[in-house]
């Protein structure tokens, strides 16, 4: 079987999609809003077309032939049969997952690998109106997914090693980048990370250390540079004479020196941040045209650094 069922048709679906048909896989787009998956497919067939005049479009097969394993349906039942693999994109509310979820068990068969896209739902909330969940997981994927391939697997307490097997052989047949999460935590690896990236620069700006500005520049001139093809644990492998044990000889002190400074947990709902956030708008207006202007740019820059790590 080569058929994939996404669920939902805004951005995430949407990517999701182009990053299936370009491993070849017919992909059937549901949206409960008719007309919504029929007008996501004529949004891919644009993005496509765009991507092939430049040269970035992924996988062996033409925008054309791409565009062709593709159809809408409005009916959930319908886009699902024949399918083996399902992927949810719908919007982050947990009882809106759990009640689809528990729907679609009902209309596949029971070796369907159940797959959602959530940033911040823990899969044994995601799952648990599923009977048989052996065959759930998060494949939570990074914004924009065509561009940046990171996939975030994490199991269900219940879940299969073999359900997990599968998934990753799918997203690197599909040029995605998997990683597995040995066991499900909040935030999942990725926004754990980026979440302690977030305090700290909050909380640097907000006690006047630097500014909105200056603390982006640390990240997209300074550690962004090293982590776009290196993360943290080879960075410090790296960055000693004899390695990883040498440079906590070095620097391990310095390191706990400074984690005891951090400051508490910033609250984000304060009158305080408001002023991070004017200073923000100041530097990108939060109209639709400046952030759409910005995120258009975003993945443009982006595009030409996955054509840049393609050739590492």
């Amino acid at each position: 079987m080569n058929i994939i069922t996404v669920i939902g048709s805004g951005l995430i679906g949407r990517s999701w999609a182009m990053v299936f048909v370009s491993g070849g896989y017919r992909v059937k787009i549901y949206d409960n809003k008719p007309g919504q998956a029929a007008n996501c497919i004529n949004e891919i067939q644009k993005q496509m077309m765009e991507l092939q005049e430049v040269g970035m479009l992924r996988g062996q097969l033409n925008a054309t032939q791409q565009i062709a394993l593709l159809s809408s349906h409005d009916d959930l039942e319908q886009a699902l049969q024949g399918a083996f693999f399902v992927q949810e994109c719908v919007f982050e509310k947990l009882d809106v997952k759990q009640n689809l979820f528990r729907d679609v068990e009902r209309l596949v068969s029971g070796d369907v690998i159940l797959s959602s896209s959530t940033s911040c739902l823990v899969p044994s909330a995601v799952f648990s109106m599923v009977q048989n969940r052996c065959r759930c997981l998060v494949s939570h994927p990074v914004n924009p997914p065509y561009y940046v391939k990171l996939v975030e697997l994490v199991p269900h307490p219940d879940t299969m090693t073999a359900t997990v097997d599968k998934t990753h052989a799918l997203m690197t047949k599909v040029g995605q980048v998997p990683v597995r999460l040995r066991k499900e935590i909040d935030g999942f690896a990725l926004n754990r990370v980026q979440a302690a990236i977030i305090a700290e620069s909050w909380r640097l700006v907000q006690d006047g250390i630097i500014s909105v500005q200056d603390i982006d520049l640390v990240m997209s001139e300074g550690l962004g540079m090293r982590y776009a093809f290196i993360g943290p644990m080879e960075t410090m492998h790296l960055n000693a004479p004899e390695g990883l044990g040498d440079y906590l000889k070095r620097y391990g002190d310095g390191f706990q020196r400074v984690l005891r400074s951090f400051g508490p947990v910033p609250d984000f709902s304060a009158e305080d941040a408001k002023n991070v956030v004017s200073e923000m708008n100041e530097l990108i207006p939060n109209d639709e045209q400046n952030l759409s202007a910005r995120r258009e740019r975003r993945d443009h820059l982006l595009m030409g650094l996955s054509r840049l790590k393609k050739d590492k």
